[in-house]
């Protein structure tokens, strides 16, 4: 079972400054690696479809709304599921000291994903992106290795980063981690869209606080 993580939007709170209102975690899971290198391929090959240098990279906040559309059809037939986790930053519904530092942030965000996806996961190898953001990365490695496993499953049996500009399926899955966290944006073009494209592969997806 391979499974790839990802976030999109950051931990700031000032929003009225530029920091995102949401903070998203995603989960993409591969229980067949047979599925996996089948759906790696069809993305490299998708990039000659589009007419890209083969070391082009897929990118849900750079790329245009065909090229989302594109990406997203031409990998939603193959054997993954995704589970997600949206903090709404609002003052309002999100308050607790322990939200303003990273490592806590982070660390919260994370079990959250992963105690949801933890009935499906096992033997589990984990592959982060190792380009995002250095806080999330440290805090998901501490958490996944401290916590997770049981004494008798092994949930998780090893925890790797990888970059993902040379990883299509890192770029996968910041296309759902990006997905989802538009998805919950009402006033953004094709919020709810992308996300129909890909619903048959989505397991479940919290927003927290409500």
């Amino acid at each position: 079972m391979l499974v790839f993580v990802d976030e999109s939007g950051d931990s700031g709170f000032k929003t009225e400054q530029g920091s995102s209102q949401f903070f998203t975690v995603a989960l993409v899971i591969f229980e067949e690696h047979d599925e996996a290198t089948a759906c790696d391929q069809r993305i490299q090959l998708l990039r000659r479809e589009l007419g890209w240098n083969e070391r082009s990279e897929f990118h849900f906040n750079r790329n245009s709304d065909r090229v989302r559309r594109t990406f997203l059809q031409a990998v939603s037939p193959y054997n993954f599921f995704y589970y997600g986790i949206v903090l709404n930053k609002d003052p309002q519904k999100l308050w607790g000291e322990g939200f303003r530092h990273k490592p806590s942030f982070y660390k919260y965000t994370c079990s959250l994903v992963f105690e949801n996806a933890k009935e499906k996961l096992n033997r589990a190898h984990v592959i982060i992106d190792k380009s995002g953001n250095l806080d999330f990365r440290r805090q998901l490695a501490k958490y996944l290795t401290g916590k997770i496993n049981e004494e008798h499953r092994k949930i998780i049996t090893q925890v790797k980063m990888q970059r993902s500009e040379s990883n299509n399926l890192l770029q996968l899955t910041d296309y759902i981690a990006g997905v989802i966290n538009r998805s919950v944006q009402r006033d953004k073009k094709f919020s709810a869209d992308y996300r129909r494209i890909i619903a048959h592969r989505e397991m479940y997806v919290q927003i927290w606080p409500r």
